[in-house]
């Protein structure tokens, strides 16, 4: 009897499961079946490193709403990070956006809450709608987020954005294999930082905003808020033991004290010379 069965399994059962493997592989599209390859992490890397200092194109996308938005009227001049996710992700694109948020909120307490946007872009564009990533946005408690817009686009509009900024994607059993980045891009447009991994020390993402948002002057900028920016950008610093940037005044008062003391020493020394000339 044992026998039997095993000659039925062989006979019949496994070419069934072969002829129910391969049809199902026949229903996925020509364009997916091409690109399952085997995913390089070095390649990929060296294609996000490449796009630093690249223009991003002005892009339409949708937003939750489906309402029609352009990429560069959402970043209002200002910084931006970009995040690419897809929907359907179960454990990866959650927890990476997570991360982010984290440290988004770090950020916007230290620069402030409209200094920076956030934009999020699903790239699985057969199923990252408008809907999913709003349920997206739910699912990661970033719904009524300000300033962080979670958008879907047309095939042809994610691809050359996804070449635009050096992100690699590649279809796997698990869903996609991808590049887990957050891609810093400057008021202008220009690619100015990637940062990589699900969970981002603060520093690497912190650190790039801080350059962009208080290293480089705005247009009409007047020489009070030149001053005051400036001092804020010196005294903004990492503190390790809160994983946060906080203003610290300690520097600036610790310069102008040095700063008086030298001057100090400078007109003692100055009025001694000149009262010997006197004397002498």
């Amino acid at each position: 009897m044992r026998n039997i069965k095993l000659i039925y399994k062989s006979v019949f059962i496994q070419p069934l499961l072969a002829l129910l493997v391969a049809s199902l592989f026949l229903l996925i599209p020509k364009d997916i079946q091409a690109k399952t390859v085997a995913f390089d992490p070095d390649e990929a890397l060296q294609l996000s490193r490449d796009a630093i200092g690249r223009q991003i194109d002005s892009y339409t996308f949708r937003n939750r709403a489906g309402r029609q938005l352009k990429l560069l009227d959402i970043t209002k001049e200002k910084p931006y990070i970009l995040s690419l996710v897809y929907t359907s992700c179960y454990h990866t694109c959650s927890v990476a956006t997570r991360s982010l948020a984290d440290i988004v909120e770090k950020a916007r307490d230290t620069y402030g809450s409209d200094s920076f946007n956030v934009v999020t872009i699903g790239f699985d564009t057969r199923f990252d709608k408008p809907r999913t990533m709003n349920s997206f946005a739910k699912q990661q408690d970033l719904e009524n987020e300000a300033n962080w817009y979670f958008l879907s686009g047309t095939k042809k509009t994610v691809e050359k954005l996804i070449k635009n900024v050096g992100f690699t994607y590649l279809p796997s059993p698990r869903g996609f294999d991808h590049l887990v980045q957050a891609t810093v891009v400057a008021a202008d447009g220009k690619i100015y930082r990637q940062v990589y991994g699900e969970t981002i020390p603060t520093p690497l993402l912190l650190e790039p905003l801080k350059e962009l948002i208080l290293g480089q002057p705005p247009a009409a900028e007047t020489l009070v808020e030149n001053v005051i920016r400036k001092v804020r950008f010196f005294c903004t610093s990492y503190d390790p033991t809160q994983d946060a940037y906080r203003f610290d005044f300690s520097l600036f008062i610790g310069m102008f004290i040095g700063g008086t003391i030298i001057l100090t020493g400078f007109y003692t020394v100055f009025i001694e010379i000149r009262k010997n000339k006197r004397l002498s």
